[in-house]
């Protein structure tokens, strides 16, 4: 599927498989693979191919609970720390976890970091997001290119959710995005798009907000892995740019 490079096909094909996959998951209620697959697919369906507001909350709030049940799964003591303080969460993993856990808390951390996206009108979701900031942190202290280089995208859009003046950090954000660039060489596009809508926009800086729009158009979208993320990036792309004048007016 991620290398599907007509993101129509997959709109169109993936209702199918989050079908099979809950199928799966009443059948299988333990099996953490079932479970993780299945939250990655409805937390993607939610943050590109919802057909309204509604109902992204509700495939986004879907994926966070099958995340929930493979943490939980995977580890009882990970369950109850991600409800925990930040401080303690963090403490924690950098104690008692290793790269062998990369793959549970990662999903996990992108199914909540997709969750507080579906659910940027609520200020209790959004003061979660230091401990999603946690978790991705740790992943990427443990493999900087995690994921063709994602988790620096993640990190980086965390740090321009907010201004400075409530607490954002879009400098550490823009660092993150860069990161995310040079680790694939430029392949992972999407990295761009977010750059320029978090960051440039946040900024105020139209000429590197045009610039990286460019580049992301004038780019071939094939690469292994990342292609159906390339063609979405690509899409965004042409409408930021369109409203770049106005935006920036």
């Amino acid at each position: 599927m991620m290398n599907q490079d007509d993101p129509a096909v997959v709109a169109a094909g993936a209702p199918a498989y989050l079908l099979l996959l809950d199928a799966l998951v009443l059948t299988y209620p333990d099996d953490e693979d079932f479970l993780l697959a299945a939250s990655r697919l409805y937390g993607a369906y939610a943050g590109v191919f919802a057909q309204d507001e509604e109902q992204a909350k509700s495939m986004a709030e879907k994926a966070m609970t099958y995340a929930r049940r493979a943490l939980c799964e995977y580890d009882d003591d990970a369950c109850r720390l991600v409800d925990g303080p930040a401080d303690a969460l963090n403490n924690a993993l950098y104690s008692d976890y290793d790269s062998d856990d990369i793959a549970v808390f990662y999903a996990f951390a992108s199914a909540w970091a997709g969750w507080i996206q579906a659910n940027t009108d609520d200020w209790n979701a959004i003061a979660q997001l230091s401990k999603v900031t946690t978790l991705m942190t740790w992943v990427a202290s443990h493999d900087p290119a995690y994921d063709n280089a994602t988790v620096q995208v993640y990190l980086g859009v965390l740090e321009t959710q907010l201004p400075p003046s409530l607490g954002g950090k879009p400098e550490a954000g823009r660092a993150h995005f860069e990161r995310a660039i040079e680790l694939t060489d430029g392949h992972n596009l999407m990295a761009k798009v977010l750059f320029a809508k978090q960051y440039a926009r946040l900024m105020f800086e139209q000429e590197l907000h045009d610039r990286l729009l460019q580049e992301t158009l004038s780019t071939d979208p094939h690469f292994e892995g990342l292609t159906l993320i390339n063609r979405l990036a690509q899409r965004q792309a042409h409408i930021l740019l369109a409203e770049s004048a106005d935006y920036f007016e």
